[in-house]
């Protein structure tokens, strides 16, 4: 029954959530009062205590009784003491208290009789200042006598008052907070779930808290849905587009055998081929390179660098390694040796050398790729890494490549958490750094 309960109040929207949590705190506040008020009349004092303010009462009345008016409020601060002070009012101007003490006045009027007869009332003060316990007596001539006394066992009513306006208050407060904390529960994993977006296979979020919410939830995943569909389809026409061009290029080679094509022209067209499968594995590179569907995997990062520093320097490529031994990073191998060589590549094209450095930096990985060549100016570098974006147009075609070089570098490092950073060395040339974080022992 309770889980029923709970499982409507989820699916309840915030109006009827904000209805539910008044009704409560205005049900509290009711019995709260009740209860209050219920001890506040059948409150009553031990008979000394009752006896003294009886004691105080009938004094304080037979002296204002014979004290002509003029003179009674001298005479009210005269009789007035720490525990008990009295006041006068004009006629018809006391205000009754919220909060009557019936069996009290009934206490003091069974010790004196005469104080019935002066219309005594006795209530709970609202706020204790001049005393915890107040009331007035009406005198013969119509005025009135305010008194101010305390009571020692009236604390525990004040403390029940207080507790009763501040309790639906604390009761708000409390169910204001699960509200919130139940309404805000779904939007984390919403706020999560639209951070991710795009980034890889959707990942649906439960549909939880009130309708509004488990609408907007209902959708985003439907949105994650049509992303991912528009992303695997977009990767499946561009790789199909990458595969079925590699057929015809490799018919035009074939083709460049023939003894009618002059060797001037059969280079040119040779190069030119050359140039077309490399755009194209680039392109498919760029577009695989996410690789997020691969498992990661431990991989050794400084063994992989100085593998590619060797395997291009047995190329006769100025390219050269500093480092440590060993740097074992959780990663997807395929895509970070691709990133590697990338980075390796550009310096030896641009740079005409390459400086591999790979060292443990706090608690992460750092590759560092250096070259001593012009570098890329500094209002550019964003562009760099940029895909489809060529920083040396004005050389036109000279320049084999679609600029995807730095962008499959970024989008592999960003896919396990890393960063990749440029900028230009004091004394000349680039540095590309990437920071991997490190493997967990």
């Amino acid at each position: 029954m309770t889980a029923r309960i709970v499982a409507i109040f989820r699916r309840w929207g915030l109006p009827e959530r904000l209805l539910t949590v008044l009704i409560v705190v205005l049900v509290v506040d009711f019995l709260a009062n009740s209860f209050v008020l219920e001890r506040v009349n059948s409150f009553e004092l031990r008979r000394d205590d009752a006896e003294r303010i009886a004691e105080n009462l009938v004094l304080a009345t037979r002296t204002l009784e014979r004290t002509p008016p003029a003179e009674r409020d001298l005479v009210a601060r005269t009789l007035s003491t720490p525990r008990f002070r009295l006041t006068l009012a004009s006629p018809g101007s006391p205000i009754r208290g919220a909060m009557s003490l019936g069996n009290l006045r009934s206490q003091v009027v069974s010790i004196a009789p005469e104080l019935g007869f002066g219309d005594l009332e006795l209530h709970l003060e609202g706020i204790p200042d001049k005393g915890n316990i107040g009331g007035f007596v009406r005198l013969s001539d119509d005025s009135v006598m305010v008194f101010h006394t305390h009571a020692n066992a009236a604390w525990k009513l004040t403390i029940g008052r207080i507790v009763s306006l501040v309790l639906p208050t604390l009761l708000l407060i409390a169910l204001g907070w699960v509200l919130l904390r139940a309404t805000l529960m779904p939007l984390q994993q919403l706020i999560s779930a639209s951070r991710h977006l795009g980034t890889g296979p959707p990942q649906p979020v439960p549909e939880q808290g009130p309708d509004e919410l488990r609408s907007l939830i209902r959708a985003l995943n439907e949105m994650q849905q049509r992303i991912h569909q528009s992303l695997v389809d977009r990767t499946q026409t561009m790789l199909a587009i990458g595969h079925d061009l590699k057929t015809p290029l490799a018919r035009m080679r074939l083709r460049l055998d023939d003894e009618s094509i002059g060797p001037e022209a059969r280079d040119g067209l040779s190069k030119d081929i050359e140039e077309m499968r490399l755009l194209l594995e680039s392109i498919q590179a760029y577009v695989e390179s996410d690789g997020r569907s691969m498992p990661q995997e431990r991989i050794d990062l400084a063994v992989m660098a100085e593998t590619l520093v060797d395997t291009a320097a047995d190329h006769g490529a100025s390219a050269t390694y500093h480092g440590v031994p060993s740097l074992v990073v959780k990663a997807r191998p395929v895509s970070i040796r691709r990133a590697l060589s990338n980075l390796i590549q550009n310096a030896l094209h641009y740079g005409g050398n390459a400086r591999v450095t790979v060292r443990r930096e706090g608690g992460a990985a750092e590759i560092i790729v250096d070259d001593d060549g012009p570098g890329i100016p500094e209002d550019r570098i964003a562009d760099a890494l940029q895909p489809f974006v060529r920083l040396d147009a004005a050389r036109s075609r000279d320049t084999a490549g679609m600029g995807l070089g730095l962008a499959i570098v970024r989008k592999a490092v960003a896919a396990e958490d890393g960063r990749l950073d440029l900028h230009n060395r004091p004394t000349g040339g680039l540095r590309a750094t990437i920071t991997l974080p490190l493997a967990e022992s």
